[in-house]
């Protein structure tokens, strides 16, 4: 997005209900991935796959993605915002269906490739779209975006646990969810702005490297997503291999780090508005220190499990922030946008299988004493986000505000 983008005059009212259409948005985005998660095991025993070669497959999701995302910009550029979110969503959800057909490793991987791809280029677009809202409105609401994210992903999750629960093939499943989901997901589009660029203006590159910005926002957003991937897989493992806790116990500190992200996600708006992006990601980084350090020294389980509270407190509101300076970064908000979600998508699927080999090749504790390295470089980096604060050239919302697009690619 140049400097020369279309302006669109949108009321207060307008703009409120693309709020609600963009935070519907992101509930259904997440809904796909609860869903998909649930059945795993089924889709795993349908292809015929190991455990290695499921390692394998699950890979495919973050490769599609981060091919995938840079061509989000361009297609907002060529369709408008709405209709390209529109697309892709419709893309993304129905893309649920493919994996639990696949029959071997080879189709499996094809299947989860597509599922990442449009996974990642409606993400993109979602949260330019959002970037664009948070804009007009003049206040905080990645953080509550992202929180819906995470309610959807719950609700998902619960779907498919009562699908697995009753039985269901997951082919059965996956197909009334998709349908479902992509029938909410167009209702939801109906409301977001339609940002449209310039007739003159020159399309973004179909691949291109992310700029500077997007890599020095994507490193902050790189360390939060690997403390958060790093706690969700191995803090269960974590209390039983070192704490010697219960298994109920041990699976009750994922379920508490979890609820605390979301929590703190839903809640974050009200304190950036408050504080500023940098101030929240500081004290937020210094709480996921404080809390990687309990974890690491824990006398014991409780101890360990307030950590990773702590650990899910301080790392929840960063991604949110990440995505919100990158639209702000530069003339091309998705382009920076699509860098950043490239990252952290690489963080996301790196995490645990560098916390599994460091700790085989030491310890788990020493694993944790990594992530609280990585926890602390939030309070060393903070500063990169000071363009998720929103400027007065952002706008706040009044009848006949205008204001550059930030999402149309």
């Amino acid at each position: 997005m140049t400097n020369d983008s279309t302006v669109t005059v949108y009321s207060t009212q307008q703009v409120k209900r693309a709020r609600i259409a963009v935070a519907a948005v992101f509930t259904v985005h997440g809904a796909v991935t609860g869903s998909f998660a649930t059945r795993v095991p089924w889709i795993q025993d349908h292809a015929g796959v190991s455990a290695g070669q499921l390692g394998l497959a699950l890979a495919f999701p973050a490769i599609g993605a981060s091919i995938a995302m840079p061509l989000a910009g361009r297609i907002s550029h060529r369709f408008g915002a709405r209709t390209a979110l529109r697309g892709l969503l419709a893309l993304w959800t129905l893309a649920l269906i493919l994996p639990a057909l696949a029959p071997n490793l080879l189709t499996l991987c094809a299947a989860l490739f597509v599922y990442g791809a449009t996974a990642g280029m409606s993400d993109v677009a979602m949260n330019a779209l959002g970037v664009e809202v948070e804009n007009r409105l003049d206040k905080s609401i990645m953080s509550g975006l992202h929180g819906m994210w995470s309610v959807g992903a719950l609700i998902g999750s619960a779907a498919g646990t009562v699908a697995a629960h009753t039985a269901t093939d997951a082919r059965t499943h996956h197909l009334v969810a998709a349908l479902v989901l992509t029938a909410l997901g167009l209702i939801a589009c109906r409301d977001v702005l339609d940002i449209q660029s310039h007739p003159d203006e020159e399309p973004p590159p179909r691949f291109t490297l992310p700029p500077k910005s997007a890599l020095i926002i994507g490193a902050i957003g790189f360390c939060a997503v690997f403390a958060e991937g790093a706690s969700l897989d191995w803090s269960a493992v974590y209390l039983r291999d070192v704490l010697d806790s219960s298994d109920g116990l041990a699976a009750a500190s994922t379920t508490a780090f979890a609820l605390m992200m979301a929590v703190a996600r839903i809640a974050g708006d009200r304190i950036v508005d408050r504080f500023g992006a940098v101030r929240t990601v500081r004290t937020g980084g210094v709480m996921a220190t404080a809390g990687g350090l309990l974890v690491v020294f824990a006398p014991s389980p409780a101890a360990a499990m307030c950590g990773f509270g702590l650990l899910g407190l301080g790392v929840a509101v960063v991604v949110p922030l990440a995505f919100a300076a990158a639209g702000r970064s530069g003339p091309n908000p998705s382009q920076a946008i699509a860098g950043v979600a490239t990252i952290t998508y690489t963080s996301g699927l790196i995490a645990p299988s560098a916390i599994g080999s460091l700790a085989e090749a030491t310890s788990l504790v020493v694993s944790f004493g990594v992530v609280t390295v990585l926890a602390f470089g939030l309070v060393l980096g903070a500063g990169v986000l000071r363009s998720a604060d929103r400027k007065v050239t952002g706008s706040a919302v009044g009848e006949g505000t205008t204001t550059k697009s930030a999402a149309g690619g």
